[in-house]
């Protein structure tokens, strides 16, 4: 009887054992994203570290393929206690439209870089690169690792972005239309036909661009808190109404950045060092960020100095003296210019270009006091 007692507690303590080895630390959906289907794998991990493929399937990237995602992940999520996440990679904007859904309904999107998703599935050792094995790859990323919970933009700053890149965008082809106008004129037997035409599409870009300026212009005055941050930012003297427009939408009004240092990673002007022994290479920013906060703060770099704002002019002046090369004084300009906006931003101030000095004095009054 004591044996059969005995046998019977070990029983329930294996039992008890096996329970606790297999206990879920969170599921996770990985979402390998293309224009027409989305490649989906649903994997759990345990804290054991197990992570295990629950399945995976392909659906449509469209409505009905995003309600049809949601009934099979809830079915799939059989322990509600357990937290779910989604991982998927930035592909363009196709991913959008899955991610808005999702955001909507209140489930936790983390959208990952692809240059980090890539070295992630290199670091497990796969050589193969088809959807299915992105799609578990990028749910086994999201068991491993925390990623950051992406946060639906709010209307008024995705019409703003959409905007100031529909605004780009026109730059960028009258650029190319004056150049091929220019061009042209200079050949030897001109065809006024082809002349002609240009000239009628310069004339239509130069409205366009115009009333797409109108239009972004209006949009920050009908939005109080907007037009308030971009009168902060405009108080630089040297950055315009556009360079605010554009640093605003393309951050999210900052909603995901916690400190300066994400935000100078995040737009590409982090420092990549390239040393190893005696071997010492050069020292430059990674430009692996949004492209369009560094094309715009270009411009506004130029003015700062040229109008020897503090502490821009004062900082050109040091990498320039230093380096020897302007365009990294300007480069630093830049970064500096990306980090006091989002301080004028976050406190919602105005700029004051002696804050630097002032502050400088009374520290210096302070050591002065102590000693």
């Amino acid at each position: 009887m004591a044996s059969s007692t005995t046998l019977s507690t070990k029983t329930l303590s294996n039992a008890q054992s096996t329970t606790a080895a297999t206990q879920l630390i969170k599921y996770c959906v990985g979402i390998d994203v293309s224009k027409a289907s989305l490649e989906v794998c649903f994997r759990s991990i345990d804290i054991k570290q197990h992570c295990v493929v629950k399945g995976s399937r392909s659906f449509l990237n469209q409505q009905k393929g995003f309600e049809a995602l949601v009934s099979w992940m809830t079915k799939l999520h059989k322990d509600a206690s357990t937290p779910l996440f989604v991982a998927m990679e930035a592909t363009g904007v196709y991913h959008e439209g899955i991610a808005y859904f999702l955001a909507k309904r209140a489930y936790n999107v983390s959208i990952i870089v692809p240059n980090k998703a890539k070295k992630y599935l290199q670091s497990l050792g796969l050589k193969s690169k088809t959807d299915k094995i992105d799609a578990s790859g990028l749910a086994q990323m999201g068991c491993d690792q925390k990623l950051t919970i992406w946060k639906m933009p709010n209307e008024e700053t995705q019409q703003l972005r959409d905007l100031t890149r529909c605004l780009e965008f026109l730059n960028e082809q009258m650029t190319v239309c004056r150049g091929r106008l220019e061009s042209y004129e200079h050949r030897g037997i001109p065809t006024d036909a082809v002349t002609k035409q240009l000239i009628s599409l310069q004339n239509t870009l130069k409205k366009q661009i115009a009333e797409v300026q109108k239009q972004v212009d209006a949009h920050i005055k009908v939005n109080p808190e907007l037009k308030k941050k971009v009168d902060c930012i405009t108080s630089i003297k040297g950055v315009g109404i556009l360079t605010a427009a554009v640093v605003i939408s393309e951050m999210n009004d900052f909603q995901l950045i916690e400190n300066q240092r994400q935000l100078v990673s995040y737009c590409g002007y982090d420092a990549v060092q390239n040393q190893s022994g005696k071997k010492s290479g050069k020292t430059k920013i990674s430009k692996k960020g949004n492209a369009h906060v560094r094309r715009i703060l270009y411009m506004p770099a130029l003015s700062v100095v040229q109008h020897d704002v503090k502490p821009f002019a004062d900082l050109f002046k040091r990498v320039y003296e230093r380096r020897g090369i302007k365009m990294v004084a300007y480069v630093a300009v830049q970064k500096k210019l990306l980090t006091t906006i989002y301080t004028l931003h976050k406190k919602s101030e105005f700029f004051d270009p002696m804050f630097c000095v002032n502050k400088q004095k009374s520290i210096e009054n302070a050591v002065i006091a102590i000693a």
